[in-house]
């Protein structure tokens, strides 16, 4: 779900970007059936995985956040992260979100044809809801939060979420929302 994370990660390659982007969605050697670009991005997207999956700032933050969601932990510490980067993407990049976004979304339509089917299906939307900019709001995340919670039965409430973030950007750390809402470090 850190779809611009994995994209910054990649580098300037498009092809490298776009394997990165659709890492998930190709299991095993699928990759193999890949242009080369896109295999190295599909490995890139693994090796990624692998590393911040046993990141001990990553386990903190799914720790934190398991209580209150349980499973999805791991999805919405994804998220949050790509808000983080979003919101401090000239300082991390030296250009614009963007300006970068919309080079990224242009490369894929350029390579429709080598999406793998899920992304084709959603690929529309988003761009057209220009998502990895949204990604620098919380509104914008909460919107892609309600987006997954339609489209993937995702359980979890998007609101809830948002609070929960804005507690951990005022200082409200291994807080739950109940306590982070009565401490009254959250906005509402």
């Amino acid at each position: 779900m850190n779809y611009l994370a994995h994209i910054f990660l990649s580098g300037d390659d498009r092809r490298v970007q776009i394997g990165n982007f659709v890492g998930d969605a190709v299991k095993g050697r699928a990759y193999e059936n890949y242009p080369l670009g896109f295999r190295k991005g599909i490995l890139l997207h693994r090796e990624i995985d692998d590393y911040t999956d046993h990141h001990p700032v990553d386990r903190e933050a799914i720790d934190m956040l398991r209580a209150d969601f349980g499973r999805y932990s791991g999805v919405l510490t994804d998220i949050y992260f790509d808000h983080l980067l979003a919101r401090n993407f000239r300082h991390y990049s030296g250009r614009s979100l963007r300006r970068f976004a919309w080079g990224f979304y242009g490369a894929l339509i350029l390579n429709y044809r080598y999406l793998p089917e899920r992304f084709k299906g959603f690929l529309w939307h988003f761009i057209l809801t220009n998502r990895l900019v949204r990604y620098a709001s919380l509104s914008g995340i909460e919107r892609s939060l309600g987006i997954m919670v339609e489209y993937k039965n995702l359980r979890i409430d998007p609101g809830a979420a948002i609070v929960f973030s804005r507690g951990i950007r005022s200082g409200c750390r291994n807080c739950s929302i109940v306590s982070c809402r009565m401490s009254g470090k959250c906005a509402t």
